[in-house]
């Protein structure tokens, strides 16, 4: 696949989903044949966390797709001279959820709360005519994403005979999650999308789309919950630099060829 790889403590990780036709060609042709994936969306948050050894490492490379996620990540991609576009997890859902019904996978939707589940289930089997979300389940306090309880839940999820399951988690439970799906139900697809069956259920509000058109939707969501997003962006901006100098290495390196 084309896309952009970047080098994280010397471990590639590739957004190997360049544009929307590339992840509806991927996407409808595994349910078409009824074969899993996992799909995760990357951002400096990930690279940040990517950095460390451990779960969430060894979850990204059980991933089949990446998209991006971040225009920090899609600037970076033209600058290294691969550039993807942006497919934030937020915005997958419905394109996603469109995809399964018109090839009559079924749904299930997984994390977050049994009342937004109820809520994000009814909007877009509202938005979708002919959408079947078939299994929805809010996972307990402290739910351990690669346990027992995982894959018991994971197994409920088969069950339902839904083909693909839409995972809110927020990294690194996400990944983890469907990381371990791909073992246990690889008959199943995975998508992990973090705080996007909140935005449907009117749980947390999105950034205008003026705000996301300027891409500052990370000032936004830094206004809404200042004491932890702005420990985040820091270790975001602390990396930039040599992420950015990576990017130009990779063009330079073609351009050496």
């Amino acid at each position: 696949m084309k896309g952009m790889l970047f080098s994280v403590a010397d471990q590639p990780i590739r957004v190997n989903v360049p544009d929307w036709y590339a992840l509806a060609d991927h996407v409808v042709s595994r349910m078409e044949r009824r074969e899993g994936f996992a799909l995760a969306t990357l951002n400096l948050d990930h690279l940040v966390k990517l950095r460390e050894p451990g779960a969430f490492r060894d979850a990204y490379a059980a991933q089949d797709l990446i998209t991006a996620d971040g225009n920090p990540i899609v600037w970076m991609s033209r600058l290294a001279g691969r550039p993807v576009k942006l497919i934030p997890g937020s915005n997958l859902i419905i394109p996603l959820a469109r995809m399964a019904s018109n090839v009559g996978v079924t749904v299930a939707l997984f994390g977050s709360t049994e009342e937004a589940l109820a809520e994000a289930k009814a909007h877009m089997e509202g938005e979708l005519r002919g959408l079947n979300v078939v299994c929805c389940i809010a996972p307990p306090m402290g739910f351990d994403p690669a346990g027992p309880e995982a894959e018991a839940m994971l197994k409920q999820i088969e069950a339902s005979g839904a083909g693909l399951c839409f995972v809110a988690l927020g990294a690194p439970k996400q990944e983890i999650f469907a990381a371990l799906g791909r073992r246990v139900t690889p008959g199943l697809g995975f998508a992990s999308i973090g705080a996007g069956l909140d935005f449907f259920a009117g749980r947390q509000k999105r950034a205008p789309q003026w705000v996301q058109r300027l891409a500052l939707e990370w000032l936004w969501r830094m206004a809404l919950d200042p004491k932890r997003m702005t420990k985040r962006y820091l270790k975001c901006m602390a990396i930039l630099p040599r992420q950015m100098a990576q990017a130009a290495a990779l063009r330079l390196s073609r351009h050496k060829l």
